[in-house]
Order: structure tokens, then sequence, then C-alpha cells
């Protein structure tokens, strides 16, 4: 009996400190690196304590700061089995760093074990987008929703999200530079390559997507890439970047461009029109246009192809169902995407001419210097938009029809 008492005392304390520590660091804003940052450190010998200083500080702020913001989300969200496991993971995540809060950095051993903490952390939290995304269809199945619940929640994700970007940015520069498994590539700086192929990266993001395409349709269309290098008048292009995000972005437009152009031209078809990629280096930025002739989308629903709450794709298996990879699944391709991009102050556009075809823009920062990572913050502004109300519509309604108005002396018109 006293043994269990002093169980539960503990537990409750430790619960106690948790909370408070949380409270701590979400007071805190994020340090934000760019990529020249993350490049010169990784470059600098030995600095594994150096790295293991930043992060027993940093990890927590930005953990501490998205989960606030979790603790604001619509209730009929935050019940739902799946959104209750990210937000365990969280605690859990957080718990384990704080263990490290008066640690030595110096000690080798202790550097060890941070490292190998930090990648228990990561593959806890693999999973994170698509269990998020079953907490959003689990709440979708079970309740109604209003508009500003649903911009609430967009708001959120889009916030959470590139915070998760962040922090597995943090953890796989370090662990990749300090981490016992032998290095992906000889030239990179943990994630980040120096040169980045950028052709090279879109032929492999095609490659993929191709492959899925000829499982599903028997088919697929070539693509035709072109280079202008207004810089440095070469026909290389190269950049300092994360070719792993690149890759991710590039693969989820070819999927989207692939599928538009098989299904718009139809399973007869004996051809299908190339998706034509435009790569243009400036002084500043980097742009890869993607044009494809699938058909188009209409104007109003650009903006919802970015949305989380919809999807023109079925439902896809629960997070850990085996199957084959579908060519659409949540819909969360393009929003995820566009926040890779967004990452580092880049960004992702779509303009469309409906019955024709799509060009999706892909905007990277040149200078490493300018590439800066963007991190959501806990402040009071944040607090106040998940409660404020909906403001009310001042424009009319472009479904609003014909009206019935009343003229002098009783008569009605329609206009």
């Amino acid at each position: 009996m006293v043994r269990l008492t002093l169980r539960l005392l503990t537990s409750v304390a430790k619960k106690a400190h948790v909370q408070a520590q949380m409270e701590h660091y979400s007071k805190f804003s994020p340090s934000p690196l760019s990529i020249k940052q993350f490049l010169d450190f990784g470059m600098e010998d030995g600095n594994c304590p150096r790295s293991f200083s930043f992060l027993k500080h940093e990890l927590p702020v930005r953990i501490c700061n998205i989960m606030k913001e979790i603790n604001l989300l619509p209730e009929k969200l935050l019940q739902m089995p799946s959104a209750r496991t990210v937000k365990g993971w969280y605690q859990q995540t957080l718990e384990d760093l704080l263990e490290y809060e008066d640690a030595d950095e110096e000690s080798v051993e202790m550097n060890s074990r941070f490292t190998e903490q930090l990648i228990t952390i990561r593959n806890r939290h693999s999973n994170v987008v698509e269990t998020m995304a079953q907490a959003v269809l689990e709440m979708r199945e079970s309740y109604d929703y209003d508009q500003n619940e649903e911009n609430n929640i967009q708001y959120f994700l889009n916030r959470f999200y590139i915070s998760r970007i962040s922090i597995r940015m943090l953890i796989n520069q370090h662990t990749l530079l300090f981490g016992s498994a032998p290095k992906t590539h000889p030239r990179h700086i943990g994630s980040i390559d120096p040169n980045t192929d950028v052709v090279a990266v879109v032929a492999d993001a095609y490659d993929s997507a191709r492959f899925l395409c000829d499982q599903y349709y028997l088919a697929s269309p070539d693509v035709e890439i072109t280079t202008i290098n207004a810089k440095d008048e070469t026909s290389n292009i190269h950049i300092v970047y994360v070719p792993s995000h690149l890759y991710h972005i590039l693969f989820e437009l070819f999927k989207n461009s692939m599928r538009a152009v098989m299904e718009h031209k139809g399973p007869s078809a004996t051809e299908y029109p190339k998706i034509k990629v435009l790569i243009t280096k400036g002084n500043h930025d980097l742009t890869i246009r993607m044009s494809d002739e699938g058909g188009g989308i209409p104007r109003s629903q650009i903006d919802q192809l970015f949305n989380y709450m919809y999807t023109t794709a079925p439902t896809p298996p629960k997070p850990g169902v085996s199957t084959i990879p579908p060519l659409a699944g949540y819909g969360y391709g393009l929003p995820i995407s566009r926040l890779y991009a967004k990452y580092f102050h880049g960004d992702l556009t779509l303009t469309s001419m409906e019955g024709y075809g799509t060009d999706a823009m892909v905007y990277l920062k040149v200078l490493s210097s300018e590439a800066n990572e963007l991190l959501p913050i806990y402040n009071h502004a944040v607090n106040r938009h998940y409660r404020a109300n909906l403001p009310a519509s001042d424009w009319s309604s472009p479904m609003g029809g014909f009206r019935s108005f009343s003229m002098s002396g009783g008569s009605s018109r329609h206009f």
C-alpha cells in the first residue's frame, strides 16, 4: 500500500513538473535557422556537444509551442481516438526531452544517449501526418462542424505540420551528423546537399510517380525537362537544399499531373501529352514550373486543393494497413508539399485553365542565407485567432440567384 501510494505521488509530481515545464518553454519563441547556418554548423567537426546544448532547449520550445495550440482545437476533434494518440506521442516526447534539461553536454556517454533518444522520438512520430489525418476523418464521420471550426482546423494543421517538418529537420541533422548510422551520401551535410542537382531530383521524382502510374493505368505520360540558368549561364542548375524535401514536393506534383492526364484522356488514348517541366535559376529564386494537359480544374476549386478537409480521392485505409501505394490518398499531398516549400521561405502555387491543363509553380530560395525556417509561434494573437467568431460576410454571395424585390404600390419584380 505504501509503495502504491509513493508511486501515485511520484506520478502526480511528474505530471505537474511536465505541465509546468510546458508552460515555461511555450513562453519562448523558436529560433529559426537558415540553410546556411545548418550547413556551416554541419561542416564544423566535433560539435556534437554544441548541437546537444542547442537541441535540449530548442526542441522543447518547438514542441511546447505547438502543444499549446493542440489544446485550442475543437473538442470534436480532440476527443477522436487518433487525435488522442498524437497528443500522447507529443506528451511522451516532451517527457523524454525533459530528462536531458540539466544533462552535461560534454559527456560522451550523455551525447550518445541523447542521440539515440532522438532516433526513438523520430520513429515514434513517423506516422503523425497519417494519424492526424485519420483523426480529421473520424471527426467528419461522427459530427457536423461549422465553417469556424473548419477554419481553425485548417489554420492549425498548416502550423502543426510545418512545426513537425522543422522538428524532424533538427533531429535528422543531429542524428545524421553524430549518430552511428552510415552516412547516406558522402557529399551531404546531414540531410542537406550543398550541390543539389535539381534536374536529377526532378527525374527521380518522375520515375517514382511513373512507376505508380504504370501500375494503375498500364501507361504513363512522358516528361520533357527544360532548364534556363540566368544566374550562372550554364545548363546545370544546382542549389543548396534538402533533396528529400524537393523530391517530396515534385513526387506529389507528378502524381497529380499523371492522374489528371490519364483520366482526362481516358484508357482508349493511344498516346498521352507530355508533362513539361521548366526549371529556371535567377539571382534570388529558383523556379520549377510543371505543366500538364490533364483537363485543368475550375478556378473556384484551386483553394480547395490545399484544404485538409477536402479531397476528391477515395477514403484511404487506416495507418498501418498494408496496401499498394495509391496515386491519391487523404488529399494531403498538395497541402503538405506546399508546407515543405514554405518551410525555407519558398512557395507552391497552382494556376489552371479548365478544359486544358494545370501549371504548378515551385519557388525556392537560391541564396542559402535567405532560406530561413518559417516557424509557428504560440502567442496571444494565436489564442485570439482560435477563439474569434467567424466574421460576417460583407460581399454578395455568388450563389444568391434571383430574388424578389418589392416595389412601391405592392407589385414585385424579379432580378
